[in-house]
């Protein structure tokens, strides 16, 4: 079989807790704990979980905009931690990023024209003002949005609109993987098929590969073909995504599933209710990190030994001592 476009092996990522007066470490937070995932060329996986279980650490991580504390990142055959300053930027031509808050990720006193041709000049991908206006008119175009918003400012267009903008940004250089992070959560319901709409006309018309990193659920299985489920920095489920909303394995996944509403009234389907609150990644609990809010953890089992992710049925993959 040939190589994965992206592979992810043992990533993790500690954040340092410092105070007191010589801002010395008082504690440290595992972000990320010891992942492993892969993404082949043209496909979308999906990453989800609850907030602050460490999804958007590693999508940053991917691209090294955080440095990952430990592990294996390969991306087309390279090792991305070994890169140096200038051959990372050429690996960031290949990678790029569509940010959460669209309002925040674009420069205000930038022109849109500005914001999308940047990383043209950047990369040297154009060789004079012509072939620039014309690649950021198409780009543009692309998106759904006209040639002459170019000359407008980003304070100029709604939420989508920017959105947009930030989506042809990402595709000026020709990317192969494009790291998603929540794209669509800071969006009205409406707005949010739009752009995951443009996003799979997108990878289908140009091939690319997405990242998608989501709390909802409903988006992810749109997009998605195969979705990984994150618990406190950990992946906890692994599967091709109708067989993961079909048959979730963990129990985790099992109660995200049951809170993803349902237009039709008249479906029953049955709650699962989680006990208690998501522990802090500053001291999470021992063993499977889930073991104190899971319906069915056994003791001292659960509370002592970490489940490793096991082959329950081809490509679905669970970490549970009992499923």
């Amino acid at each position: 079989m040939s190589e994965p476009l992206l592979s992810v092996r043992n990533l993790a990522k500690v954040f340092p807790i410092r105070g007191g007066l010589l801002r010395s470490q008082t504690g440290s937070i595992h972000a990320v704990n010891a992942i492993d995932f892969h993404i082949e060329a043209g496909e979308t996986l999906g990453l989800v979980g609850e907030s602050g279980c460490g999804k958007s650490t590693t999508g940053r991580c991917v691209l090294r905009l955080v440095e990952p504390t430990s592990g294996d990142i390969r991306f087309d055959g390279r090792n991305v931690l070994s890169l140096t300053h200038e051959e990372l930027r050429a690996l960031r031509r290949d990678i790029q990023i569509i940010f959460q808050d669209p309002y925040a990720s674009l420069n205000p006193r930038m022109g849109v024209g500005a914001i999308i041709g940047e990383a043209l000049i950047i990369h040297r991908l154009v060789k004079n003002r012509r072939q620039f206006e014309e690649r950021v008119a198409n780009l543009l175009e692309i998106v759904g949005l006209e040639a002459d918003h170019m000359t407008r400012y980003p304070h100029e267009f709604s939420g989508g609109q920017r959105q947009r903008i930030g989506i042809a940004r990402a595709l000026a250089v020709e990317p192969k993987l494009i790291i998603c992070d929540e794209p669509v959560s800071a969006l009205d319901v409406s707005i949010q098929a739009q752009v995951v709409n443009l996003l799979e006309d997108l990878q289908q018309k140009f091939g690319l590969a997405y990242l998608f990193i989501a709390h909802d659920l409903s988006v992810v299985e749109q997009i998605s073909r195969r979705v990984a489920v994150m618990y406190l920095g950990r992946i906890v489920e692994t599967a091709p995504a109708r067989e993961l909303y079909a048959s979730p394995k963990h129990p985790y996944t099992e109660a995200l599933l049951s809170a993803v509403p349902i237009p039709d009234p008249k479906v029953n389907r049955r709650r699962v209710r989680l006990r208690g609150e998501v522990p802090s990644p500053v001291q999470p609990p021992s063993g499977c990190h889930f073991h104190t809010r899971c319906p069915i953890a056994q003791f001292p089992l659960c509370s002592k030994e970490v489940p490793k992710l096991k082959q329950s049925a081809d490509g679905h993959w669970v970490a549970c001592h009992f499923r």
